[in-house]
């Protein structure tokens, strides 16, 4: 037996059961249904579908009805995975993953539905989904028979104030968005600056209107071998207000392979590191994160660690994604649209992986994005970034 569900207009309701019926692709509902005949209650009913799946990776969203005659105040999500899968980002609800089972409750925006009323939550997933979409249950947020209950780690929840719907390819739902389209021109002015780190360097940033991803311009970015070479332009406007969980989207494209030398290609400020900088480049010919306190890497630079990662590819346009979590001290990375394992941190320690960055408490506030060319020692490359996104909602390429 569920307990009751509140009802906006009486002070007590009959209680429920809850009925559950397989979800399959065509996207079957599972319902928990009315009580006693007669009487008004609360209903509702959960459609799980794959939006989206790539190598090592996937994209769903799950709809939520009210399918009663009265309004609905909460709702709770319960599924497992048989395959597994695993959920590495979630947005519209609160969304957590102990074992196989998850878990999603309503984002306090969109938890009271109409009669016939729904909204929609997303996710992306590690794994490979096979077979039928899982069997969702949907009821009473304060638990009920088949709705697991207790407490389980959190999996990167999106703040409640992220604006509902799926992830947005054009960012209009991003704190900033632009692709260089402003620039009149030959240094990055207006909403960017040039910015010099630490120390200056020969290398140089300007406007080019000969190479761009989308439109007539992009940024161009020399960058020079040596050590302490940095050139970065980064946004003008104030990024704080993104929050704690920060998704990134950009377009990058290079020349020459990246050396075996540590090289950063984007920057950001961690005001819950001293200041310092999460640096995300290259290594050992492999994209790495590296964390500028400690000098700690993901992946690990071992032979097992660099083969998770994978190299950047050269003379073209690539997408790189990534979202950094302030809460849980998560983060994740893709390349145009492809997760990369080796750039993966969770709450549970991978060899070769994330072992050395989780060694400590991490709960970065990112506060600042930089794109351009930080030197260690050697290698020269040439870059081009365009159409460069911050949101507090998940970006897709």
């Amino acid at each position: 037996m569920t307990r009751p569900l509140r009802l906006p207009t009486t002070r007590s309701a009959p209680t429920a059961t809850i009925a559950a019926v397989l979800v399959t692709a065509a996207a079957l509902p599972v319902l928990f249904s009315p009580g006693a005949a007669g009487a008004a209650a609360a209903s509702c009913a959960a459609t799980y579908r794959i939006v989206n799946q790539w190598s090592g990776g996937f994209q769903a969203d799950i709809q939520v009805t009210n399918t009663g005659t009265v309004p609905l105040t909460g709702w709770r999500l319960a599924w497992s995975y048989h395959n597994g899968e695993r959920v590495s980002q979630g947005w519209n609800a609160t969304v957590t993953q102990e074992g196989s089972t998850v878990t999603a409750t309503d984002a306090t925006f969109n938890g009271s539905l109409a009669p016939a009323g729904s909204t929609t939550i997303g996710l992306l997933g590690v794994g490979q989904p096979d077979g039928p979409a899982p069997a969702v249950t949907c009821a009473d947020p304060a638990g009920a028979p088949g709705t697991p209950t207790g407490s389980v780690p959190p999996v990167s929840p999106t703040p409640s104030t992220t604006p509902s719907g799926p992830p947005d390819a054009a960012c209009a739902s991003a704190t900033f968005c632009d692709g260089f389209e402003t620039q009149g021109g030959t240094v990055p002015d207006g909403a960017w600056t040039v910015s010099r780190p630490n120390c200056h360097g020969s290398g140089t940033a300007t406007v080019d209107t000969a190479v761009a991803h989308s439109g007539t311009r992009s940024v161009r970015v020399d960058g020079r071998a040596g050590y302490c070479n940095h050139v970065f332009v980064k946004p003008v406007a104030d990024l704080t207000p993104v929050g704690t969980t920060w998704h990134v989207r950009f377009y990058v494209r290079h020349s020459v392979p990246l050396p075996d030398g540590h090289v950063a290609l984007a920057a950001l400020r961690d005001d819950a590191d001293g200041g310092k900088d999460l640096r995300l480049g290259g290594q050992s010919g492999a994209l790495q994160w590296n964390r500028e306190s400690d000098d700690a890497t993901v992946p690990v630079q071992s032979p097992a660690g660099v083969a998770r990662s994978r190299p950047l590819p050269t003379g073209t346009w690539n997408c790189v994604a990534f979202t950094v979590d302030g809460d849980s001290g998560t983060m994740s990375s893709s390349v145009n649209g492809a997760q990369v394992p080796g750039l993966l941190v969770d709450a549970v320690p991978t060899a070769d992986v994330d072992a050395q960055w989780i060694g400590r408490t991490w709960r970065p506030h990112l506060s600042d994005l930089r794109l351009g060319w930080e030197s260690y020692g050697g290698g020269d490359d040439t870059l081009w970034f365009d159409d460069v996104a911050v949101s507090a909602y998940p970006l897709t390429c």
